[in-house]
């Protein structure tokens, strides 16, 4: 760097003033490295950094006790901007291990992996399909992996479970960002196989596992793998098949071989098995079957004795508590810190606490987060969820991006202060100017927060009300100053009001930053509308608050065509978005912004807590005349209906049981 250019960054910043993009590299020059993928949109690492918006997080929800140091998250919200959020709290001695460790000891993720094709789901189901692009999925990916490294501890791992497809273009962005010396190894974990019929007729050779790539941050990383491992979910197989073979053609359980079959195993092995307990009647199919069990050594990176996907909770694209146990256990301790930010079903972290360790789980779908809220609140305590029942440690829910303004409006004036702050990018700086206490810095001015409980008092800031400000701190602002405050309380609708030679900036909650201060218009985290789009929230940029639906319903009991019994109904009459983001407000057609509507058959009224039964997605509500239907034996006392836009917000609607049987009328919002 030249000693005038020098001279210049230095006159920029004490002005309080941005640096231009034309400046970027100057201050930091492109490093050449001996490989790396070359794609359209890719930034610089140092830009991800820097602008990468961080945004606060609101709990919604806290369950046990809070903990003294520490207490489990679970966060809905977009990964990348939760991420940077959570690097503030490491660089300030918030995140931290049991034993006092800065920084995430593992993380494991489980991204969408940019297949562009339809993957299937329980019963060939359509389960989601991923729509990125290559070169988009890359960026996407990549970003992640550069805050997830500065968030790791020293010695910290991280596991990126894909499939073949996206597989060798990744190992090439993990060696720009951890290094190539870091990359570790690769592992491989059995798919869920095809039946015969579908294996027969593919046209290339079958494709039986995943890729679960492994790097550390740095050389100090240990792992510690089993040496060998019993199969923890012995099958049960049936004992015949196909073809004719006289010797094992005899009786057995009082019957022969079914046409044109045999036993498995000859007369002495088949009494020795029964000897052993591991050969009997199936009490469903009234046929033999036999017992697989086997012992799997661990041998570096084949473990094929694993399955990877589990289903159990009815999430596409689930994992196995299994493989997260082998991940978890060799490469973190009790105590230890564990993320996943794909958090999908929740997998990671029902095994994290399984396994004694702290936890983070984040995830941008509404689904995901309360799929995993109600399994966190019904462990086992045994790998596959089976045992004893499990409570687990506090944890709290959060929201990142997207908040509850009305829970905000309350809290005292100095929690107000500082998130807001925070929701703005600004620094948290008390000072006075003519007399008036400023709240903070931004871009180097002055920041005023207005609070809403002082406001209920004093009325809306209007033009007046800024002419007086100006009056007192006009000639010592430097130019231009910001002012923050719910959206409501101001009484004009400019994006700033000019006094003399000073701008005064309204910087309204809960709109999105007026695009002349930032340079992307924000975007909202889509929800799904069918089951096919699960996966395909992908990223947003910004924050807002939850704004209620616009929602009016009719509940009861009929009989559907074909039916002998009735069967209760949520018909939905009207549902409009009520978001503040551009996009949702040209939208006008009835329901075109709804999501899904989720249900809690039996929800405890006393106790506030939602454990969903079943989602409709609009998708399917839209061909049953926007009408979902459930047995009269599912509703309890109480039936909670979270109504969801494609946006994230909600509305709530508590329902009798009794309004099922006697039929209520559309309720109006």
């Amino acid at each position: 760097m030249k000693d005038e250019e020098r001279k210049r960054i230095i006159e920029i910043l004490e002005s309080g003033e941005m640096l231009s993009s034309d400046w970027a590299s100057v201050v930091f020059p492109n490093q050449r490295r001996e490989c790396e993928l070359v794609y359209d949109g890719k930034t610089r690492e140092e830009d991800v950094l820097a602008e990468t918006m961080s945004v606060p997080l609101q709990q919604t929800k806290l369950f046990g006790k809070d903990g003294r140091d520490w207490h489990n998250k679970l966060i809905f919200g977009d990964n990348l901007q939760v991420m940077k959020s959570l690097l503030e709290d490491r660089k300030s001695g918030k995140l931290c291990n049991a034993d006092g460790t800065p920084g995430i000891r593992l993380v494991y993720i489980d991204p969408p992996f940019s297949t562009k094709r339809e993957m299937q789901g329980t019963g060939g189901a359509p389960a989601y399909q991923d729509k990125l692009a290559a070169g988009e999925f890359l960026e996407f990916l990549r970003k992640r992996l550069i805050l997830i490294r500065e968030l790791l501890s020293d010695d910290g791992s991280v596991y990126v479970h894909l499939d073949w497809r996206m597989n060798s273009y990744v190992r090439i962005l993990i060696d720009e960002v951890f290094g190539k010396d870091n990359f570790r190894n690769e592992i491989f974990v059995s798919r869920i196989k095809k039946n015969v019929s579908e294996r027969s007729k593919s046209r290339s050779l079958n494709i039986d596992l995943d890729n679960i790539l492994f790097i550390s941050k740095t050389e100090n990383t240990k792992v510690d793998l089993p040496k060998a491992q019993l199969n923890k979910e012995p099958r049960w197989h049936a004992f015949d098949a196909p073809d004719i073979r006289p010797t094992m053609d005899y009786e057995l359980f009082g019957m022969k071989p079914p046409s044109g079959r045999h036993w498995m195993n000859s007369k002495e092995r088949a009494d020795k098995l029964i000897k052993d307990g591991r050969l009997r009647i199936n009490p469903r199919t009234g046929k033999p079957e036999y017992l697989v069990i086997r012992t799997f050594e661990v041998k570096g990176t084949n473990w094929s004795d694993l399955t990877g996907y589990s289903f159990r909770n009815g999430y596409p694209t689930e994992k196995s508590e299994a493989l997260l146990e082998r991940i978890i256990k060799a490469s973190s301790s009790k105590g230890d810190l564990v993320a996943d930010f794909f958090l999908g079903s929740g997998t990671t972290i029902a095994v994290a606490e399984k396994l004694e360790r702290r936890w983070i789980g984040c995830d941008c779908g509404k689904l995901a987060i309360y799929t995993t809220q109600k399994r966190m609140l019904n462990l086992r305590q045994k790998i596959g969820n089976k045992g004893a029942p499990l409570q687990s440690k506090a944890f709290a829910v959060f929201n990142a991006g997207l908040y509850e303004l009305e829970k905000l409006a309350e809290e005292p004036s100095k929690n107000w202060r500082r998130f807001v702050l925070q929701l703005f990018q600004c620094r948290e700086e008390p000072h006075k100017i003519g007399g008036i206490r400023m709240d903070g810095k931004l871009r180097g001015k002055s920041v005023l927060v207005y609070n809403p409980q002082d406001l209920r008092k004093e009325g809306v800031i209007t033009e007046e009300t800024i002419q007086d400000l100006h009056s007192n701190v006009g000639k010592m602002v430097g130019g231009y100053m910001f002012l923050i405050a719910p959206a409501l309380s101001f009484g004009f609708f400019q994006d700033y009001v000019d006094c003399g030679d000073t701008r005064y900036y309204a910087l309204r909650i809960p709109y999105s930053i007026i695009n002349e201060l930032h340079r992307r218009d924000f975007t909202a985290l889509h929800q799904p509308d069918n089951e096919t789009a699960v996966n395909d929230t992908v990223e947003a940029v910004g924050f807002d608050f939850n704004r209620r639906p616009k929602l009016k319903y009719s509940v009861g009991a009929k009989k559907r065509k074909g039916d002998l019994f009735d069967s209760a109904f949520i018909k939905i009459e009207t549902f409009k978005s009520e978001a503040t983001i551009p996009e949702a407000m040209k939208i006008e057609e009835n329901r075109e912004t709804l999501s899904m509507l989720m249900l809690d058959y039996d929800y405890d009224s006393a106790k506030s807590i939602f454990e969903f039964d079943e989602v409709f997605y609009a998708d399917t509500l839209s061909k049953d005349n926007w009408t979902a239907f459930f047995s009269c034996e599912n509703p309890g006392e109480d039936v909670m209906a979270i109504f969801i836009d494609i946006y994230g917000n909600e509305a709530r609607e508590l329902i009798k049981a009794k309004d099922f049987r006697d039929g209520k009328p559309a309720a109006k919002d």
